[in-house]
C-alpha cells in the first residue's frame, strides 16, 4: 500500500432495527469505511464524515470512478496530499431499498433508516475505529443524500455537528410535482401501483419512462407511509386514475420538506459547526429554487451558513466534494 493512499474496507453489519422491515428489504448491509493515509501506523483519532448516496445509490457508489472522475477515496487522498483537506474517516452506509432509496428517514412503509444510522452504524464505527466522537461527526450527500444530510443534521444534533448538502431535495412544491403527471400516466397503464411494481421488478433493464413513477412512489413511501396500503405501503399525493391531488397527503410531504423542518430545528442548526449548501443554477429538478429559499430562511433566522451556486445541472457533479470536504474536515478537526 502506498503511504499517500488511504485504505478502503467493508464492514458487514447485521441490523436488528431493519430486520422486520415491512417490504422485506435486506437487514444485513455493507458499510464501506475509508481511513486516511497513515491511519494504521498512528495512534491519532479522527473526525468522521458520513457520506449519504443519492437516490438509487448505495454507499459503495461513492467508490465508483470514471474517466477524469476519481472515486471518493482517491479524491480524499488527493485533497489530503495537497494540504487542502485534513485527514478524516469517511463512512459510506447502504440505505438502498426495493424502491431505490429510503431518504434516510424512519418510515413505517420502508423501515427505520434514520435510527439504523444513528443507533447502529454510528456506535459501530466509534467502537471499531479511532474516532473523536461527539462534536467531530459530519454528514454530507448529494440529492437524496443532501436531503438526508439536512434531515439528520437538524433532527440529530447530538450525533452530527456539521452538514454539507449538495443539490439536496428541498422546496418540494417545485422539485416533486414535475413527476406527478408522467407518474400517474405510467401507473394507470399497468392498472395501479401493484401492477406497475410487478412490471418494474420484472424488467432486466429499467426503462426511463418508469423513473417518474419510481421516484414518486419511493418518496411517498418515505413521506406518506401507510402500512395498510400494500404493496408500496404508502399513500400517493394524487389519484393515479384521474390525477386529482390529495391535499391531506401532500401536507404530510410538506412536513418533511427541509424548508418546513428548519422552523422546528433552529436550535440544532445554531449549534452546527458548519452548514454548507450548494446547487447548480441549471438543476433539472429546480432544486436551486429550494436552496435559495433555504439560504434566505437561514439568513432571516440569523443562522450561520454558507451557500454557493455553480453553473451546472444535477448530474455528474462529484467535483463539488472538493469544496465541501475541506470545509467539513476544517470544522470537525480538533
Amino acid at each position: 500500500m502506498r503511504p499517500d493512499r488511504g485504505t478502503v474496507q467493508v464492514e458487514t453489519v447485521t441490523s436488528k432495527l431493519l430486520e422486520d422491515n415491512l417490504p422485506g428489504d435486506p437487514h444485513v448491509r455493507d458499510l464501506w469505511i475509508y481511513t486516511p493515509p497513515g491511519y494504521e501506523k498512528s495512534s491519532e483519532r479522527y473526525p468522521v464524515i458520513w457520506c449519504l448516496a443519492g437516490f438509487t445509490g448505495r454507499g459503495r457508489s461513492f467508490l465508483n470512478d470514471g474517466a477524469w472522475v476519481p472515486a471518493l477515496n482517491e479524491r480524499m487522498d488527493g485533497l489530503i496530499a495537497t494540504g487542502r483537506c485534513k485527514p478524516a474517516i469517511l463512512a459510506l452506509p447502504d440505505c438502498f431499498t426495493h424502491l431505490g432509496g429510503s431518504q434516510y428517514v424512519n418510515s413505517e412503509g420502508l423501515g427505520p433508516y434514520e435510527d439504523h444510522i444513528v443507533e447502529e452504524l454510528v456506535p459501530h464505527v466509534d467502537a471499531k475505529y479511532r474516532t473523536l466522537g461527539f462534536g467531530h461527526r459530519g454528514v454530507m450527500g448529494k440529492s437524496s443524500g443532501g436531503y438526508g444530510s439536512m434531515s439528520l443534521g437538524m433532527r440529530q444534533p447530538d450525533v452530527f455537528s456539521a452538514i454539507a448538502c449538495h443539490s439536496g431535495d428541498m422546496g418540494f412544491d417545485w422539485c416533486y410535482p414535475r413527476d406527478f403527471g408522467p407518474a400517474a400516466r405510467r401507473i394507470r397503464k399497468f392498472g395501479g401501483v401493484a401492477g406497475w411494481m410487478k412490471q418494474f421488478a420484472a424488467q432486466p433493464k429499467k426503462r426511463e419512462a418508469d423513473f417518474p413513477a419510481l421516484d414518486t412512489i419511493a418518496m411517498a413511501a418515505a413521506y406518506s407511509p401507510n402500512p395498510e396500503n400494500p404493496p408500496a405501503f404508502c399513500d400517493l399525493p394524487f389519484d393515479w386514475e384521474t390525477g386529482e391531488l390529495q391535499p391531506h397527503v401532500w401536507a404530510r410531504w410538506i412536513e418533511r420538506d427541509p424548508l418546513t423542518m428548519v422552523d422546528h430545528h433552529v436550535h440544532a442548526l445554531r449549534e452546527m459547526k458548519l452548514v454548507f449548501l450548494d446547487c447548480g443554477t441549471e438543476d433539472e429538478f429546480y432544486l436551486e429554487l429550494g436552496a435559495r429559499q433555504m439560504a434566505k430562511k437561514l439568513t432571516a433566522l440569523g443562522l450561520k451558513h454558507e451557500y454557493q451556486e455553480f453553473e451546472d445541472g444535477h448530474m455528474n457533479i462529484p467535483y463539488r466534494y472538493d469544496v465541501s470536504l475541506p470545509k467539513l474536515t476544517a470544522a470537525l478537526s480538533p
